[in-house]
């Protein structure tokens, strides 16, 4: 949605009208030499369309030649947030944790699928269908929870996720039938799926585009560090206390994470706090938020009573709206992305769902041995997440530069003609050919009866490389839609286990048909097959970006100069 410089919180006009006063670089592009460029069909501006003015206290000669640092800045200089590094890391580590319990209710009960449908007189396929429903849901349920948490805060969401969960977590660790099995867990889906994406739209409230592959890698940590430990932790809790106690383990886990969360982590969220200097709603408003406040008040950082007017007249909660996440996945760019995403996140849990099965058949492991399996593709992940990030942030470095685009931490970057597209994915190809390849050899490793050697090398080189792929797109998605980072996750959640859903519910059929062979081989081809579409993307992704751009603004009646593409408050 565009803004009026009247619309956006003073943190903000200079971006919007006075970009010199927002960063320590005035970037001016070139129109005629633009338009040729595109022309010719080159993905990135020429060095002749854009130009750079430097300001006073900018000396960028003085800067290596092959890698522009990022400066600090004051947060009186116009910061994007006033909380400090430290307070970053923190909000970004709490928010990651929340969001640890979507993945791990996912798959706390991998290894336990058959013991359950034995215990309950049901098939395996029934079971696998619990899977299925809770991956439908896990995509619905944040469209309806990321646009109010968009508009009315992140902490109010967190409160509704933790009590749907636990309510649902109390219902399944008494349940004794299928049919409250397959309905609570639907329940408990859309209690935890949220997390994810509000984790998301913690990073989008407070970090810039310079720093954000490293940061969304590190709030996704928790989330990828569930689907190793949950299944080891599923395996021990079903074997020695029953499958029933892993439902009150997440109940106690849950409570120990989200009570102190609820109770210290401050409201981020721009449509509500703006940059962090205007308090929130009291009954929004926890000790963190009190005591940082009062401490600003004491420094002498007067809250700009006008500013908060504003966001509190704009303040409102309503009703749930998915259409705002429809018109994220409606969106060309957007789509695409999005389908890549579900198609590598789809080949992670058939293999993941797929596991019990591969390894009671070909190896005779019990629930105990095949969860010790899930412990390979974590760490693969874990290892894709601490190094992705700054590996994605040092090429955005690399295209600013090119460009003579000097980058300022902690300030908004002006991304309306800035390729960022080919600056995520360049990185991304490499791993998304090498996911295409870990994927095939674990199905054949797996028919093969291989050394267990095998498919456990295999497994770490898939979860590095889908993780890494799956890092560089969300990283995208959230440079793409500026102010609505939890709209546009919410969206890559509804697509990507919508196929994700698909992928595990033909998981099973498709390797009794053809073997785990041919079935991960059909995985993998369709995998490598969205490259095509994703050099679409980063070849005509800066002009589709500017004609959504033209039509919002002129769907709104805009009449002053267009809103700045990059960190904006609202979208």
């Amino acid at each position: 949605m565009a803004h009026t410089n009247e619309d956006l919180g003073e943190s903000e006009k200079g971006a919007v009208g006075t970009m010199p006063e927002e960063t320590d670089v005035a970037t001016v592009i070139n129109k005629e030499a633009l338009s040729s460029n595109e022309g010719n069909g080159s993905e990135t501006p020429s060095e002749a369309a854009v130009q750079t003015v430097p300001l006073p206290d900018s000396d960028p000669a003085s800067e290596p030649p092959s890698e522009a640092p990022i400066e600090s800045t004051d947060a009186s200089t116009g910061a994007y947030s006033v909380f400090t590094v430290t307070q970053k890391k923190m909000i970004v580590l709490t928010a990651s944790l929340a969001s640890l319990f979507s993945p791990m209710a996912t798959a706390i009960y991998y290894p336990s699928l058959t013991t359950m449908a034995k215990d309950l007189h049901v098939s395996d396929a029934k079971i696998n269908l619990t899977v299925t429903l809770f991956l439908v849901i896990q995509g619905i349920a944040p469209a309806f929870f990321a646009d109010i948490a968009d508009r009315a805060g992140r902490r109010p969401i967190y409160a509704i996720c933790y009590l749907i969960f636990n309510i649902a977590n109390i219902g399944l660790a008494l349940e004794t039938n299928y049919t409250a099995l397959l309905i609570l867990r639907m329940v408990q889906s859309a209690g935890s799926s949220s997390t994810v994406s509000l984790a998301n739209g913690v990073v989008g409230d407070i970090i810039t585009s310079a720093e954000r592959g490293t940061y969304i890698a590190f709030s996704s940590l928790a989330g990828i560090f569930g689907p190793m430990i949950a299944p080891v932790l599923g395996g021990a809790i079903a074997q020695y206390a029953g499958w029933h106690f892993l439902f009150w383990f997440q109940l106690i886990f849950s409570s120990a994470v989200f009570v102190p969360l609820l109770l210290f982590m401050p409201e981020t969220c721009r449509a509500v706090v703006d940059d962090g200097s205007i308090p929130p709603p009291k009954w929004s408003r926890n000790f963190t938020d009190t005591w940082r406040h009062r401490n600003r008040t004491k420094r002498g950082l007067v809250v700009d009573k006008i500013k908060q007017e504003r966001i509190r007249e704009r303040y409102r909660i309503g009703f749930p709206n998915p259409l705002a996440t429809l018109r994220v996945v409606s969106d060309k760019a957007t789509a695409i992305i999005l389908i890549c995403t579900g198609v590598g996140i789809g080949c992670f849990y058939a293999i993941s769902t797929g596991a019990a099965t591969a390894f009671s058949k070909h190896y005779n492991f019990d629930p105990v041995q095949i969860s010790l399996m899930f412990i390979p593709i974590g760490a693969g992940s874990i290892l894709s997440a601490l190094t992705s990030g700054r590996l994605i942030d040092w090429n955005y470095r690399r295209h600013a530069h090119r460009l003579g685009i000097t980058v300022v931490k902690n300030q908004r970057q002006d991304l309306r003609n800035f390729p960022i597209e080919s600056a995520r994915l360049q990185v991304g190809f490499p791993m998304l050919f090498l996911a295409g390849a870990a994927v095939m050899s674990y199905g054949w490793a797996i028919r093969a009866g291989a050394p267990l050697a095998a498919p456990i090398v295999v497994l770490f080189v898939a979860g590095f490389a889908l993780t890494f792929t799956f890092q560089v797109l969300n990283v995208l998605l959230v440079d793409m839609w500026p102010g609505k980072a939890a709209v546009a996750t919410s969206a890559n959640n509804l697509v990507r286990c919508e196929i994700g859903a698909v992928f595990t519910g033909v998981i099973g059929p498709l390797t009794g048909r053809v073997g785990e062979g041919w079935a991960y081989t059909i995985l993998a081809a369709g995998l490598v097959g969205v490259a095509p579409v994703l050099v679409v993307v980063m070849r005509r992704g800066v002009r589709w970006r500017g004609v959504r751009r033209e039509r919002e603004e002129r769907k709104e009646g805009v009449r002053g100069p267009p809103r700045e593409e990059g960190e904006g408050g609202g979208g």
